[in-house]
């Protein structure tokens, strides 16, 4: 195996210095090299790929090694949880708990702990009453034995019963047992690493259960727990096997197309995998712009209040907040620097920036714009582009400023939504006549549908029902749900799933990017095919290099099978370290 291996490496590099020579669907190449690193390849993928089935690396356990640490947060509470993981729990309880019958699996068993002395030290009492759980392997969380102790929270209770835990090793030791268990404390996230070795969880999973225990709002936890499930990686998997078979298919033209031995023509069979493929982009695609929605429900909606000075943006912001979190002032130009409060607005995790009023440097009335005002409104701009949603708050008794005209209608551009509140409307006149012109003039103006446009009236605001607040701030929830909804490709005949791609990580949306390239290079490589939507309509195929398309596969196939941690690239200790070094001990 190990000559196979070095003469497929000696053949790779080979090729690679080689890729120029073309190798089409009817005329072969006459190079015996190439034809060699084609059956070779072919052959490695028979090994590792098993048919196709999903592909499981080694990783290194330490399997001789148990685990233990504290799964509970440090300090005092009223139980706190130590997990052990590995070969050697039965051997730790019979030195903690002497004398007693070892736990039925799954059931909480009171127990008294003792520090693993040997005679003729007498026995020290750790804990009075601790719950003793035993779960045996495989069906565990890490697929190893796992020993738990819920023990009271006390500090000094859980600093003793964790540093009896090694002391069991000398223990046993001392008790003449020819190989004693080797154990340690756990390393971050080690815990989580053997059940991914273990094949009880995959990677996307893995990332899901991170973000469960950093969920702060409602809609965060919903995104977690979409990830959860083996749905995602299921679907990864699904597309990996597809890029597979269809490679398979182009490689079998490389060995069989001289023979005929094909129901389809060499040319009908690359038109049939180009459009396979085509399918599966717009599919990623979508993937990928859903991963980019939930970017928004795990790091925050970006929502930014601008309009003229005195317009009412800090009132409004000091409402939606429920505090003053801004000095209101009727002096103009009270607020110069942007003022940022995060806070949970309906279940969404919103970041909502308060910002300088936006006027034109020089005299305005009897106030002069100074430097630092300057400055504020030059920050106040640039937030707003690089806002979510843009707030702008408009005074009912004035005219739209030319300055919050022009930056608002950059956001229009920028695709950034846009909604429009009408504050003061407690000084209107009591009919609709006002409020429909105000309407019509802001949707002319600014390009907002009139159903993003709010009258309010932060002075009335006494109570949450008061100046037309709540029925605003319904409307900018449903801004919200529009953004942070999943987008359904017109392919996919089961809308349901797409949901689901709302919890893709930032790891696994670089990875699909970077297999979404691959499958621009396959597309490239068959361009003369890319034209065909029915495979019976091609004629005589045109000359185009299988190997470049089916290595173009390789690799998008490769991509995906490490946003699993399953692939066959050699990185996946590395992948795994992006993905734990984020886990706290104990988990």
């Amino acid at each position: 195996m190990r000559a196979f291996t070095s003469f497929f490496s000696r053949s790779h590099r080979l090729i690679t210095r080689t890729l120029l020579c073309p190798y089409v669907c009817i005329s072969r190449s006459s190079s015996s090299t190439l034809r060699q690193y084609v059956v070779l390849h072919r052959a490695r993928n028979s090994l590792s790929l098993a048919q196709y089935r999903p592909y499981y690396s080694s990783i290194t356990t330490q399997d001789e090694q148990t685990i233990y640490a504290l799964s509970t947060a440090p300090g005092k509470a009223a139980i706190a949880v130590i997990r052990i993981s590995g070969p050697a729990c039965r051997q730790i309880y019979e030195r903690l708990c002497p004398s007693t019958a070892f736990p039925k699996p799954r059931f909480a068993t009171l127990r008294k702990l003792y520090s693993p002395n040997l005679p003729p030290t007498p026995l020290t009492l750790l804990d009075s009453g601790a719950l003793v759980l035993h779960f045996p392997a495989p069906n565990t969380v890490t697929g190893e034995d796992i020993l738990e102790l819920h023990v009271h929270g006390g500090p000094a209770i859980v600093r003793a019963v964790l540093a009896a835990i090694p002391e069991c090793v000398k223990a046993l030791k001392g008790a003449s047992l020819a190989a004693p268990p080797r154990i340690r404390y756990a390393e971050p996230g080690e815990f989580t690493r053997r059940a991914f070795a273990n094949n009880r969880m995959d990677l996307p999973q893995i990332e899901s259960l991170g973000e469960t225990l950093s969920a702060s709002t409602e809609q965060q936890r919903k995104l977690s727990v979409r990830g959860t499930t083996s749905s995602l990686a299921a679907r990864y998997e699904s597309w990996r096997v597809l890029l597979l078979q269809a490679r398979g298919e182009l490689e079998a033209l490389i060995d069989f197309s001289e023979d005929q031995h094909f129901d389809e023509s060499p040319a009908v069979l690359c038109a049939s995998v180009a459009n396979q493929v085509r399918v599966l982009r717009v599919q990623i695609e979508a993937h990928i712009a859903n991963s980019v929605r939930g970017e928004l429900l795990r790091n925050g909606i970006s929502v930014a209040l601008l309009g003229a000075p005195n317009a009412g943006k800090s009132s409004l912001l000091n409402r939606i907040v429920g505090r003053e979190a801004a000095i209101v002032s009727h002096e103009a130009g009270t607020t110069r620097d942007v003022v940022e409060i995060g806070l949970d607005l309906g279940g969404w995790l919103v970041k909502i920036g308060d910002m300088a009023g936006l006027r034109r440097a020089g005299l305005v009335g009897a106030d002069v714009v100074g430097a630092v005002e300057q400055e504020g409104i030059k920050r106040a701009k640039q937030r707003a582009l690089e806002s979510d949603v843009l707030i702008v708050v408009q005074d009912a008794t004035t005219e739209i400023d030319p300055e919050v005209l022009e930056i608002t209608k950059q956001c229009v551009e920028f695709g950034i939504h846009v909604l429009v509140a009408i504050n003061k409307t407690d000084q209107l006149p009591a009919n609709d006549s006002v409020r429909d012109a105000w309407k019509a003039n802001v949707q002319s103006v600014l390009g907002v549908p009139t159903d993003r446009i709010a009258f309010i009236s932060c002075k009335e605001a006494t109570t949450p029902s008061a100046g037309n607040l709540q029925s605003f701030f319904n409307t900018l929830l449903d801004t919200f749900k529009d953004m942070t909804a999943a987008l359904v490709p017109d392919s996919d005949p089961d809308p349901s799933i797409w949901q689901e791609s709302l919890g893709a990580t930032e790891r696994q949306r670089v990875l699909l990017s970077e297999c979404l390239s691959h499958l621009e290079t396959f597309l490239t490589t068959l361009s003369p095919y890319n034209s065909f939507h029915d495979p019976e309509t091609v004629g005589d195929a045109e000359e185009v290099d299988i190997v470049v398309a089916a290595e173009a596969l390789r690799s998008a196939a490769d991509a995906l099978a490490r946003i699993t941690g399953r692939g066959e690239s050699g990185d996946v200790e590395e992948v795994l370290g992006v993905v734990f070094e984020k886990f706290c001990v104990g988990k």
